[in-house]
């Protein structure tokens, strides 16, 4: 356990964004992995896996139900130096991984063909990405133990084992996936299905390895059997924090489905490059998503332990670190958007397509900086249910009028994306406003009443 009450709020934000930001990257080098050897299969390959992909936004949903919860109450127990609680907390959001992997198991299985053949180009997509996600479907169920346990880490204020872990992984897809995607050394090729099994071998390796960290070196929180019988209380205190900010990623998971929907009349090609894109924009904002999840345990635990001026430093610190970091990402994604894509792929469609939707969305990277942040702190608060209106606002403002553009003449897709630009600038906007509104209310997180001002020159 970290004790994130003392000492300078910069540090503790940059000590524990450092280590998230690579273990996220090398978690989305998962797919990277992926796309690469895919990419020599063909683009009906490519738009497969990257449709498939997109279920994972749906997972990403419930982990994040799982995974918010989990920290923002453990960092409040570490907060009020509530060991007991902590324990009873991180013993329960195991239990319910495992409940959640064996949801994922069955819908996924049972749904996965009827979700591709709706939005899929063709045949040969949905067959693909079908292949892909069979062998894919272990590695999302397993996430929801290492979601629950990296979230434990993150809420007492330490980041190194679960980056390390991830490392690890990655490091084992990249040496699995070229021998069971293209039979390097067994001549056995399996495809896009090798590339779903490599990643669901490597998650597993990931799970028992920080299962090992838990048992053999941490201390502040323990697995124990005696805690392992279901408690409603606990599930209900971890679910009001964690459906809405769920909520909020199964959201995301429909703005891309429109999406892959409005461009599937431009053909696999076209879906494949927005496919790479769209994989290429989230490693580009890990950082900006690091530090707006390091602000979370840090402004939760002093806004437990009473101290509302440290939260509020953390969030201006926040703010001021994270838009730096993506304009200068914004100018990287600007200046060569090509050469991020065409890693993955030697078709020019796929090539152009990717590019022009990276050169176009790079404009939202401040925004989207503020808006991680702001939904930081509204974790930190024990309040997610802002994120999620917000998050329905941005949505409504790019699907209405992304479908009313598409039925247009003369539509093209840079139309499209210059819309998703229109709508992450108002959801910014909105979403520090709510901040503001949210910050000037009495938040009790069991300790009696406590806030954080929101500066009036961020709002502005």
């Amino acid at each position: 356990m970290h004790d994130l009450t003392q000492g300078s709020i910069p540090r503790h934000i940059t000590r524990l964004a450092a280590p998230l930001a690579i273990g996220m990257l090398f978690q989305t080098l998962y797919y990277f992995v992926d796309l690469f050897f895919v990419g020599r299969l063909g683009d009906a390959a490519i738009a497969g896996v990257g449709a498939a992909g997109n279920l994972q936004f749906i997972v990403m949903a419930l982990t994040q139900v799982l995974g918010v919860g989990t920290m923002v109450l453990i960092s409040h127990a570490v907060g009020r130096k509530d060991q007991p609680d902590a324990n009873l907390v991180f013993n329960q959001s195991v239990l319910l991984a495992a409940l959640l992997a064996a949801i994922t198991l069955v819908a996924g299985f049972a749904l996965s063909g009827a979700y591709l053949r709706a939005i899929a180009a063709d045949q040969e997509t949905v067959r693909q990405g079908t292949a892909y996600l069979y062998g894919f479907l272990p590695a999302l169920a397993l996430q929801f133990a290492l979601i629950s346990m990296g979230s434990a880490l993150r809420g007492s204020g330490i980041a190194k084992p679960t980056m390390v872990v991830q490392m690890l992984t990655v490091v084992l897809n990249a040496a699995l996936a070229p021998v069971l995607i293209a039979g390097w050394g067994t001549g056995l090729p399996l495809g896009v299905a090798g590339a779903g099994l490599a990643s669901s071998i490597s998650v597993a390796v990931g799970v028992l390895l920080l299962f090992t960290y838990f048992r053999r070196v941490e201390k502040f929180v323990q697995f124990d059997l005696a805690l392992f019988r279901p408690r409603l209380d606990v599930w209900k205190r971890l679910l009001r924090i964690g459906v809405p900010a769920g909520a909020e990623f199964f959201l995301m998971f429909l703005s891309m489905a429109v999406v892959y929907w409005i461009i599937r009349d431009f053909g696999a090609a076209a879906q494949a490059g927005f496919g790479v894109g769209a994989r290429v924009l989230q490693a580009i904002l890990l950082p900006g998503m690091a530090i707006a999840f390091a602000a979370a345990p840090i402004a939760g635990q002093n806004l437990a332990a009473g101290l509302p001026d440290r939260a509020r430093q953390t969030f201006v610190e926040s703010i001021k670190l994270g838009s730096a970091v993506m304009l200068v990402l914004t100018i990287v994604c600007r200046w060569r958007p090509d050469w991020l894509v065409h890693w993955f792929s030697s078709d020019a469609v796929v090539v152009a397509t990717g590019a022009e939707y990276l050169s176009i969305i790079s404009f939202n990277f401040v925004a989207a900086g503020i808006v991680f942040t702001c939904s930081g702190m509204f974790q930190a608060m024990g309040n997610t249910v802002p994120t999620v209106i917000s998050s329905a606002v941005r949505l409504v403002l790019f699907v209405v009028p992304s479908l009313w553009v598409s039925q247009q003449p003369g539509f093209a897709l840079w139309k499209l994306w210059y819309v998703g630009v229109a709508a992450s600038a108002m959801h910014a906007v909105f979403t520090v406003w709510l901040l503001r509104r949210e910050a000037g209310k009495r938040v009790d997180l069991g300790l009696g009443p406590v806030g954080i001002a929101v500066p009036a020159e961020v709002g502005a």
